[in-house]
């Protein structure tokens, strides 16, 4: 297992790109295992510090290679639209758990909405309002955030995993959005919460995933903490970009 390798899945939509400038501006070997890395920015791919893998998640023995030389994963991956199906993301997880384990990960961090509850959760209007919109305009992808997280709080004993939740993500992906909005202060915590609010910008939420890559919190290990901009550090902005709902569909991801 390589010392500091960060491996990322999801890398290719906004939230992921903006991950991967993340990681290399913080000068780390990166692995993007990819369906189609000819959507990934030439300015990344021509970093020397970024590797990009080709590969589908459901190739057992090529996942087993490249999660064999990461020593924290993170993952973006989940519903990305309307489907009359299911989507496969948990059965993903369920053959990723054991890899962890196998190659010794030090860490996994994932994906999801503030559709998966959490037992320290407040109640809050918001959220209820964000929820109720994807259980029944967005079932299937309802049901997979929360089955996500279920593979995890049934399967990955022994594994050091957060779960992380987002209500809205906003933001562009640009070198220059990225860099403006990593500055913006996150909460970590539970819904409701002082602090909690419904949205966080894709270049702050990379920012706060690659400081947990390199120092764990430990309080959230084996957790779901809801992730958004804190509401304590309120940035005053000109105007605020349309925001994508990625509590209903993952196109923002």
């Amino acid at each position: 297992m390589a010392s500091s390798t960060i491996l990322i899945f999801g890398a290719t939509g906004p939230a992921g790109i903006c991950l991967l400038r993340e990681s290399l501006f913080r000068k780390h070997a990166t692995v993007a295992y990819v369906r189609n890395a000819s959507k990934l920015p030439d300015d990344l791919t021509k970093n020397p510090l970024l590797e990009v893998v080709e590969g589908q998640m459901d190739d057992a023995e090529k996942l087993s290679l490249v999660v064999s030389r990461a020593a924290v994963i993170i993952s973006l991956l989940g519903p990305s639209g309307r489907t009359t199906g299911e989507y496969p993301y948990p059965g993903y997880y369920s053959t990723i758990i054991p890899l962890v384990r196998q190659h010794s990960v030090k860490r996994i961090l994932v994906l999801a909405t503030v559709s998966v509850e959490d037992s320290d959760d407040k109640s809050s209007f918001v959220r209820r309002a964000l929820v109720t919109g994807v259980k029944y305009g967005f079932a299937a992808a309802y049901r997979t955030n929360v089955a996500i997280a279920n593979v995890f709080r049934e399967t990955a004993e022994g594994v050091n995993w957060i779960v992380f939740r987002v209500g809205m993500v906003q933001g562009e992906h640009d070198e220059e959005s990225w860099r403006n909005d990593r500055q913006g202060a996150v909460f970590a915590g539970s819904v409701g919460d002082p602090g909690w609010t419904w949205n966080i910008k894709r270049g702050a939420l990379a920012r706060w995933l690659i400081d947990r890559a390199e120092v764990p919190n430990e309080t959230l290990a084996s957790r779901t903490p809801a992730i958004c901009r804190d509401s304590h550090f309120i940035d005053l902005v000109s105007h605020v970009d349309e925001p994508t709902y990625v509590t209903c569909i993952r196109l923002a991801i």
